[in-house]
Parts: structure tokens; C-alpha cells; sequence
């Protein structure tokens, strides 16, 4: 079985289907009907978005030039249960898949089930947790049996609908396991054993497609072995008789509440991209190319935020995220139009000097070149082919023809949009906020124990297990008699509860007042806590709400990482340094709060209050109110400027935690970022010192033109006066190119396999249909400098800009201006020369 003209087959033809596609891979690539192919894939996941989004999100991601959507599988979004499934909505995985398919595009369906995704518990069901005598993922008869019977069950509802590309369906790939290679040591022989399981498992299920393992160094054959990062440079298969995959190509990264907002700059995407391709791969995924919205109580981490955004090419609302998805685009037919000699023959790589290199696939007449220049500083011209070329630092030049470029990753002909969101209040019929909070109505949520479900045990006890994450809340409450002569009423004194607890967040109440908070972070969860507190002679009552901000979705052995209040509890008297240690005491336990067991988050409850006078700035509190949705079509997002911690409901449906209060730490953002060199998570950061997340989004689809009900329930105390929703529009168009700029990449000669003679041109186009460029705010072709919306004139500048940027493109949905002297004339001699270009559509 070795060779490179070997074809490892795997698939199982259907007699009755008579449009079934035989998936198979080599060496080189995926096989389709017998044809090697190069594939573009970009994640979107079904439950972060709605249903209503699919359609749209699809098609943009077809127009961006992907040819494979890619997903998770969601467990515990499906089965919350045992044996009870949940397929409906925003978990319609069905529907989400034959969505894909009708936009003529094949899914890469990932089962796991193991997800992490930053989703909550990794993706699994809770009730796993209690099967006895379970292990998660490892040689364990009872995990082993549950995760066969989901990952059949999956595979059956696709069979049922004929979604194999086997039966004529989209589906070409499929995922077992994710990323085990990462964590399996520390599960020691049995991880070998049980993987060795999984693949078995997964195969025989006759899919008719391959299956994958990310991460696995020893993915069992057939399993073909891809990979997870935001590099590709260091990976290999483990066969030589499979292709070069990746499944994950980081387009981002994910925010945290405490943390800034992290974003990946479009010029080192296309970079690692374009180098992918030149060392011989054929298969790339975006992770993520829509991130979406972790709606509810999805969240991982924990202190994951509800923003799932990733700064993927489409962002949460739904927009393209340009000129991300633009520049991309562009890549992705650059390096389409080298796809008959890519998967033709493996590169010839050769040096062309220090961090200079150049992969050739040739074959017969068809040939195609890399030209890169992996340096991080300086920009290079090369000799290649007897032809000279200018390589800046950290690009990739692509040469469909060996000759001509086409496109280089550091140059960007793609328009940049700059969104915005445009404030208004909840209710147009109100001209003011404060005017607003005549039309709130409240309930208090009781502090300490009010449910009858209460109960009472010795110690302190661990949160997870007690809840089974059915609510974010857990309750210890203990009482307490303090004598008239005790150390911690002494004239003078003070009494400082001290609490241990092993996260996420913690708020005290001493007799019934509210009296601190903790919380963990990101790096630690844990909460350690020492207030000050006033006891009074008699009862007193200690009552502590212990809270988490989704459940742990990573690492060797993550599920068993713990929560809640596991001490010690203290009492610490500061003058007389008395100490009484209270873990050990009767506490009573409280399950979830009042408000949930009354649902109060649909709004329908007979208990709500209206009164002139709104009450602001407290803990514990349901809030209410009606609105009208913003007018239009353009996204919705609500501004929680003003509250505290909480969780909201639009007509019945979580949008999710909020936490404004949660500031991110003053170090760490720059004004900008260079993309040249290795970027990491905490590379290029912004919002620094400010709230990791104010906007969060609402569903278009979630929403009624009037009489909405909007519920918050605030744990910390704020003001939901100052609520305001918001639209997410898009502002001025711009783009900026220069005299160096290869032309566009759609006016390469496909048919002649010929460059462009046109040279450089500036492109704009206004991003919604019905929309004409409406004015040019600003022109300069010379040594403009800036970027858009802050554009400004260099030291030399054509006086015949403007107006020329004018009478090409205004009126017109797009236009095209040449950026060289012939368009402008030469207004400095000897200089490079730029045109940067900002307009408005409307």
C-alpha cells in the first residue's frame, strides 16, 4: 500500500441513487468522481445564528469563493436529555445541511462528539457526567457506548435524508473525535487503545465518505490526519497515501468577559493561506468564517462572552467583515486558477535567498508558482524564471501561469467598510430614555432560599454536580447565632467573611443586604474573597450566590473541573483575630433562582410591578418592558451601557449573559498592528480598558414590528434606563492601491492563462442591492496616508482626484479607476505612487 499513484477508495455506492458521488483521497487531495479537487471550507455552526440567517450566510460564503461549509456537531444541544432530542429551530442540523446543498455546496460535517468550540461543556450533555462508572473519552465501556449510539444516531438522520454525497447529499467529509492528539498523553495506553476504537467505530458506520481525526498524530488508517492552528507550516500527514488537510485555520480568536478583543489582520490570513497551498496542500477550512452569537447559556470557557464574532470574514451580525472576506475572495481565485497543475504534481520548493523561496507544481505545459518571501522585516526582489519580482515581507506572490502575478497577500484590492451602530431608544414613543422607565416593570428576586425544593446538608458542596447545570445559580445560605458577648461584636471591631471557591463569580449577602462580590477570570476561575461585614447580636444569615459562566470545554480530564463554594467559609474578627471556620456547618441549598422556576424570562407572569419610580442600581432584580423593533432591515443589537450582570430574554429567547461591568485590562492594544511575523492570540488587540462586550446582537427573525417584550434578569445592580438598541449599518466604503498592486484577480484571462495588462486598479462597490455610490468624501492619488474614515493627503497629491474618483463612480453601484499616472498624471515624479478613495452609498 505505498506509492504515490495509490488511491485509498472509501466509498460505498447506493444501487438506488443514481446522482451519488464516489468520495475518495490520495496523496494529494480529496477525490471527487474521480477528480482531485482544491477546496475552499469555512465553519459557520448552525446554532449561532438563526435559521432565518442560513440562506444569506451561505451565499455569501459561496460568493467568497468557498466551495465546503463546515460544522460541529452540538450533543447537548440536541439530546439535554437522555434519550430525549431536540432537532427544531436554531437546531434544525437537517435543515442547516440541505441549506448548505441548495447553494451548491458540500459540508464537511463534524460529529466529535467531542466539539470544544468554546462551546459549553465541550459540547457534551451534562447527564454523561452521571452515568456510573464513566470516563469521557477513553478506553471506557460506558462512554464508548453513548458516544457510538449519538454518532450513529447522527449518521442515521443523514442516511434517512440522503445526505452523504454516497446517496447523492453534500456531505463529503466527516469528523471523529477533535484535537485528542493534543490531551491524549495524559490519558495514557488507553488513549491508544480507544482512539484505535474510534476510528473502527466511525467506519463502520459506511458513510461513504472519509472520515478525520484533527490533532492525532496516530490517526488509524483510513482516518486522514488534519490539523488545527493558525500556521500550517510545520504539519505532515502520517501516510504518505493521504492529503495535506486543514481543518482548522484560526481567522481569529475568541473573546473573553475581562479580556480585549482580539483580531487577526486579513494580510497574515492570506499569507498563511497562500503558504498552505504552496507546500502542498489542497484542503483549508476557515475557523471561523461566520462565528455568530453563543446565545443562552452556550458558553464555554469558561467566561467565554456571548460574542462569538472570531473577526471572521462575515461577522456576528451577519455583514462581510471587509476587506477580510474581500482580500480573501481574492485568494481563493488565485489560487483556483493554479488548481490543475496543484493537483497534478507535488511542488518542486526551491531557495531563492535568505527567507526567499519558490514551490513550482509543473506538469506537461500546465504550471503554477509560489514566490514567498517568510521574512518578517524586509521586503525582497527576486529573480525568478529570468523574470525580476518584488516580494514584500511576509507574502506569497501567486503565479498561475509561472509568470504573471496575480495576486500578492500583502496587497489588498479589496473595498474596506467601515460598520457602525446607530442608537436609538427601545420605544419610539418615548423622547428620552429617562421618560423609558415609566414603561418598566419589576420583580425582586428573593435573596437566599425561597424555593421549595431546598435542602439541607453537612458541608460545603461542590456546584456542578449539585445543579447539573440546570441553572447558572446555586444558593448557600446559613444561619447563624452570634452572642451579645462574641469577639466580632466588640466595640470597635471588624468581622471579614472570608470565601474560597473554585468559581466563576460570587456575590454575598450579609442578613438579607447585599454585601461584595468576586470573580474569577479567564487564567483562574477561582474566587477568593474577603469583605468586611456587620454582624448583629442574635440570627444572622449568611447567604451566598455562587455562580458559573459556562462550564469548562477543554483539556485532558475538563469535566471533571469543578465550581461553586468548596472553602474554606471563615469568619475572621480583624481586632481580635478570633477565627470560626463554617464549612462544616448545615447549609441549606437552593437550586436556580425564584425567577427561573416561574419563568419569568417569557414575560407572562401576573406578578410584575409598575410604579412612577424605577428601581435602579440594586442586586437580584427581573426587569420588563415592551418595544417596537428598529425600522428596516439592518441588524439588531441592544446596548447594556448601564447594567451590571444578567442574562436577557427578546420574546422568550435568550440573547445571552450580559456583563458590561467586566473591564478589560488597560495593556496590551496598539493603534495598529503589523501582520508581518507569527501572530498569536494576544498579538493585535483592541478595546483595552474598556467592557469586553456592550452590543449584543438580537435576532431579526426573534422579532415582532411592535408590542416585544424585553427581560433582564441583573444580578449586580444597574439601570436599565440607559438601555438602548442599536442598528448595525454600514458606513463609508474605501479603498486604497497602489501603482505596484497587481490588478484585480477576476481580470485574469482564464481561458488564455494571461496576466492582465491593465495594471492597477482601485475597485469599489456598495455592499447592498438597490445602494449607488452616493458621494466621494475624500481622493488623493500621490502619498496618501491614513486609513479609512482618517484618510489624509501626503505631501504630494493630484489637484485632479476628486474630481475624476467623482465622475467614474458617483451614481454608479461600482467603478473602477486606474491607479497610475495615466488616469491622474504625475504629481511627484521618482515616488511610488497611491490613490486612497472614501465614499458613502445610498
Amino acid at each position: 500500500m505505498r506509492g504515490t499513484g495509490f488511491v485509498l477508495v472509501l466509498w460505498w455506492m447506493l444501487a438506488t441513487t443514481s446522482f451519488s458521488a464516489n468520495v475518495s483521497y490520495d496523496h494529494r487531495a480529496l477525490v471527487i468522481d474521480g477528480k482531485r479537487r482544491v477546496l475552499m471550507s469555512g465553519s459557520i455552526h448552525y446554532p449561532r445564528s438563526t435559521p432565518e440567517m442560513w440562506p444569506d450566510l451561505v451565499q455569501k460564503s459561496k460568493d467568497g469563493g468557498l466551495d465546503v461549509i463546515e460544522t460541529y456537531l452540538f450533543w447537548n444541544l440536541h439530546e439535554p436529555v437522555r434519550n430525549q432530542y431536540d432537532f427544531e429551530g436554531r437546531k434544525d442540523l437537517v435543515k442547516f445541511v440541505k441549506t448548505v446543498a441548495d447553494a451548491g455546496l458540500y459540508v464537511h460535517l463534524r460529529i466529535g462528539p467531542y466539539a470544544c468550540a468554546e462551546w459549553n461543556y465541550g459540547g457534551f450533555p451534562l447527564w454523561l457526567h452521571f452515568i456510573p462508572g464513566i470516563e469521557f473519552r477513553t478506553d471506557n465501556e460506558p462512554f464508548k457506548a453513548e458516544m457510538k449510539r449519538i454518532t450513529a444516531k447522527i449518521v442515521d438522520m443523514m442516511k434517512k435524508e440522503k445526505l452523504y454525497a454516497s446517496q447523492g447529499g453534500p456531505i463529503i467529509l466527516s469528523q471523529i473525535e477533535n484535537e485528542y492528539g493534543d490531551i491524549d498523553s495524559a490519558y495514557g495506553s488507553a488513549a491508544k487503545s480507544y482512539i484505535n476504537w474510534a476510528a473502527s467505530m466511525a467506519t463502520s458506520l459506511n458513510t461513504g465518505v472519509p472520515w478525520v481525526m484533527c490533532q492525532q498524530a496516530d490517526a488509524p488508517d483510513p482516518i486522514i490526519k488534519a490539523y488545527n492552528g493558525f500556521y500550517w507550516d510545520q504539519f505532515k500527514p502520517n501516510s504518505n497515501q493521504k492529503p495535506k488537510m486543514w481543518t482548522e485555520n484560526w481567522s481569529g480568536w475568541f473573546r473573553w468577559f475581562g479580556g480585549a478583543v482580539p483580531y487577526r489582520p486579513v494580510e497574515d490570513l492570506a499569507f498563511a493561506v497562500a503558504h498552505f497551498f504552496q507546500l502542498g496542500g489542497t484542503f483549508q477550512n476557515y475557523y471561523m468564517y461566520h462565528g455568530g452569537t453563543n446565545f443562552g447559556r452556550t458558553t464555554g470557557g469558561p467566561f467565554i462572552s456571548t460574542s462569538y464574532d472570531y473577526d471572521a470574514p462575515i461577522d456576528e451580525y451577519g455583514l462581510l467583515r471587509q476587506p477580510k472576506w474581500g482580500h480573501l475572495k481574492d485568494v481563493h481565485k488565485a489560487v483556483k486558477l493554479c488548481e490543475k497543475a496543484l493537483v497534478a504534481t507535488d511542488p518542486t520548493v526551491t531557495s531563492l535567498g535568505t527567507n526567499l523561496e519558490a514551490a513550482v507544481y509543473k506538469t506537461g505545459s500546465t504550471c503554477a508558482a509560489f514566490l514567498a518571501n517568510v521574512g518578517t522585516k524586509s521586503d525582497a526582489t527576486v529573480n525568478f524564471n529570468g523574470n525580476s519580482y518584488h516580494l514584500p515581507a511576509w507574502s506569497v506572490s501567486i503565479l498561475p501561469d509561472c509568470k504573471n502575478v496575480v495576486l500578492n497577500t500583502a496587497k489588498i484590492n479589496s473595498v474596506t467598510m467601515v460598520p457602525s451602530f446607530i442608537h436609538q431608544s427601545l420605544n419610539g414613543n418615548f423622547d428620552s430614555s429617562e421618560a423609558l422607565g415609566s414603561d418598566w416593570s419589576w420583580i425582586n428576586e428573593p435573596v437566599g432560599i425561597s424555593k421549595d425544593n431546598a435542602f439541607v446538608k453537612l458541608g460545603l458542596l461542590e456546584q456542578i454536580n449539585t445543579t447539573a447545570d440546570q441553572s447558572d445559580y446555586l444558593w448557600y445560605s446559613l444561619s447563624i447565632d452570634i452572642k451579645g458577648n462574641e469577639p466580632f461584636l466588640e466595640d470597635g471591631s471588624q468581622t471579614v467573611l472570608h470565601v474560597e471557591s473554585l468559581g466563576h463569580a460570587l456575590h454575598v449577602f450579609i442578613n438579607g443586604k447585599f454585601a461584595g462580590s468576586g470573580k474569577g477570570n479567564s487564567d483562574n476561575a477561582n474566587v477568593s474573597l474577603e469583605i468586611s461585614i456587620a454582624l448583629v447580636a442574635g440570627k444572622n444569615t449568611i447567604d451566598l450566590l455562587s455562580l458559573t459562566v459556562g462550564l469548562q470545554n477543554y483539556g485532558a480530564f475538563y469535566d471533571k473541573k469543578g465550581a461553586g463554594i468548596t472553602g474554606p467559609v471563615k469568619l475572621k474578627g480583624v481586632k481580635s483575630g478570633t477565627s470560626v471556620d463554617l464549612s462544616s456547618q448545615q447549609w441549606t441549598y437552593q437550586v436556580g433562582l425564584k425567577g427561573e422556576e416561574l419563568d419569568l424570562s417569557s414575560g407572562s407572569s401576573s406578578q410584575w410591578v409598575s410604579k412612577s419610580t424605577l428601581p435602579k442600581n440594586q442586586p437580584l432584580i427581573w426587569y420588563k418592558t415592551k418595544f417596537d423593533a428598529p425600522a428596516g432591515n439592518d441588524p439588531v443589537a441592544i446596548d447594556f451601557t448601564g447594567m451590571g450582570k444578567g442574562e436577557a430574554w427578546v420574546n422568550g429567547q435568550s440573547i445571552g449573559r450580559f456583563w458590561p461591568t467586566y473591564i478589560a485590562s488597560n495593556g496590551g492594544c496598539t493603534d495598529s498592528c503589523d501582520y508581518r511575523g507569527k501572530y498569536d492570540s494576544s498579538k493585535c488587540l483592541k478595546n483595552c480598558g474598556k467592557p469586553s462586550q456592550t452590543m449584543y446582537h438580537v435576532p431579526r427573525s426573534w422579532l415582532q414590528p411592535s408590542g416585544n417584550t424585553l427581560v433582564l434578569f441583573e444580578e449586580i445592580g444597574g439601570n436599565p434606563a440607559q438601555i438602548s438598541f442599536a442598528t448595525r449599518q454600514i458606513g463609508s466604503l474605501c479603498s486604497h492601491v497602489s501603482e505596484t498592486h497587481p490588478s484585480p484577480v477576476d481580470t485574469w484571462d482564464a481561458d488564455s492563462g494571461s496576466g492582465s495588462k491593465l495594471g492597477s486598479l482601485l475597485s469599489l462597490e456598495c455592499p447592498f442591492p438597490g445602494q449607488v455610490i452616493s458621494s466621494i468624501k475624500f481622493a488623493s492619488f500621490g502619498t496618501p496616508h491614513g486609513t479609512c474614515g482618517s484618510f489624509s493627503h501626503g505631501q504630494c497629491s493630484s489637484h485632479r482626484a476628486l474630481a475624476i474618483v467623482q465622475k467614474a463612480c458617483v451614481g454608479s453601484k461600482s467603478c473602477r479607476v486606474g491607479a497610475s499616472i495615466n488616469t491622474f498624471g504625475d504629481p511627484c515624479k521618482g515616488v511610488t505612487k497611491s490613490l486612497a478613495v472614501e465614499a458613502s452609498c445610498a
